[in-house]
């Protein structure tokens, strides 16, 4: 090997590396791609609980492809980018119905699935079988936008290409799963997005903006704007067996496809709220109990929830259908619920924590 820079980055994994995660283990395409899908926009320490029970409910594509889609939603509640699960699934049918259950090889075989892009499909042709391919996953891109100096925010595609042509450049032949993972390792463990820790990196003596001192610029950030504010109210009505009403979220937008609770629309004061539930709901109800409003952030705005429990008054003879389901507190824990409902209906009082 004669590039410095691959030479230093495997002498630093063989001894300071991440050698022994759960994905490591019994090593297939299946189990790399679904930690791949996992830790995107999430940490190791939050993904490895999640891998664990997944794998242990799903562990081959081929069950995955068959389970229900709740029960593949309420093994990603808490995770986030619950598009990401729902792709997973979808990939998995394709997996199983036009590659006879067998994960692609290529790039390109892979790409063709749902959810897999290019980094993602190089990560699972290098550490499931071997063969080079660049990766450049978020913390790759700190990584070389440093190492090379190289201006600008990722997002923007001229400054992808040039962490691409890096990439590529750099990628070895020989040892590339050692390579990929330690890469991204060094990342994670030593080239934080804030102080860096610069005196242990392998990588310091070639690094263009270690000898600038001008760490803290690359990778240059996304421009900010501000997040719009967005209020709701959000209603745990209550029969008189102790049900709880969930709705199923429409299969694309915010928490898609989830389990949530009815909504209302803020402009109701809270006085208004028997009312709203006969109007929009079709439910008599009796006076709310107001909960403790919180904010939720998500990627693109801040939605502040009003939650008010109400009692439902007389006989409930509503059907469950695809869209509604009456179910006691533990049986709708059972199912894919967003982070922030989940836990409103197990301890209410902590919603304003989150």
């Amino acid at each position: 090997m004669a590039d410095r820079f691959v030479e230093s980055l495997l002498e630093w994994y063989d001894q300071n590396g991440r050698h022994n995660l759960p994905w490591h283990h019994n090593r297939n395409a299946y189990r790399v791609w679904v930690s791949e899908i996992m830790l995107q926009q999430t940490q190791v320490a939050t993904v490895i609980p999640y891998f664990q029970a997944f794998m242990e409910r799903f562990p081959d594509v081929q069950s995955l492809a068959k389970a229900p889609v709740d029960d593949v939603l309420s093994h990603w509640s808490g995770l986030g980018y619950y598009a990401r699960a729902r792709n997973l699934q979808k990939a998995a049918v394709s997996v199983v119905e036009d590659f006879g259950g067998t994960f692609p090889d290529t790039q390109d075989e892979l790409e063709s699935l749902t959810g897999i892009g290019r980094s993602t499909a190089a990560a699972i042709v290098a550490q499931a079988y071997g063969k080079r391919a660049a990766i450049l996953d978020g913390n790759v891109k700190r990584v070389l936008a440093r190492y090379h100096a190289v201006p600008g925010w990722p997002g923007q595609a001229p400054v992808l290409k040039k962490l691409w042509e890096h990439a590529e450049a750099h990628t070895p032949n020989e040892r590339v799963r050692d390579y990929t993972q330690g890469i991204m390792d060094l990342g994670a463990m030593v080239c934080t997005r804030s102080r860096p820790a610069c005196n242990d990196c392998p990588l310091q003596q070639g690094c263009t903006a270690y000898a600038r001192d001008e760490t803290s610029l690359y990778p240059g950030s996304k421009p900010k704007k501000a997040k719009p504010e967005k209020t709701t109210w959000m209603v745990i009505l209550e029969d008189h067996e102790g049900r709880i009403l969930l709705e199923r979220r429409p299969p694309s937008g915010i928490w898609g496809g989830l389990w949530s609770l009815p909504e209302l629309d803020p402009a109701y004061g809270a006085e208004e709220l028997q009312e709203a539930c006969e109007q929009s709901l079709g439910f008599n109800c009796g006076e709310p109990e107001l909960i403790s409003s919180f904010r939720h952030t998500f990627s693109h705005y801040h939605l502040h929830i009003q939650p008010a429990r109400l009692d439902v008054t007389g006989q409930n003879n509503v059907k469950d259908d695809a869209q509604q389901k009456w179910l006691h507190r533990h049986e709708a824990l059972t199912l894919g619920l967003p982070a922030p409902i989940r836990t409103l209906l197990t301890n209410p009082e902590q919603t304003t924590l989150l």
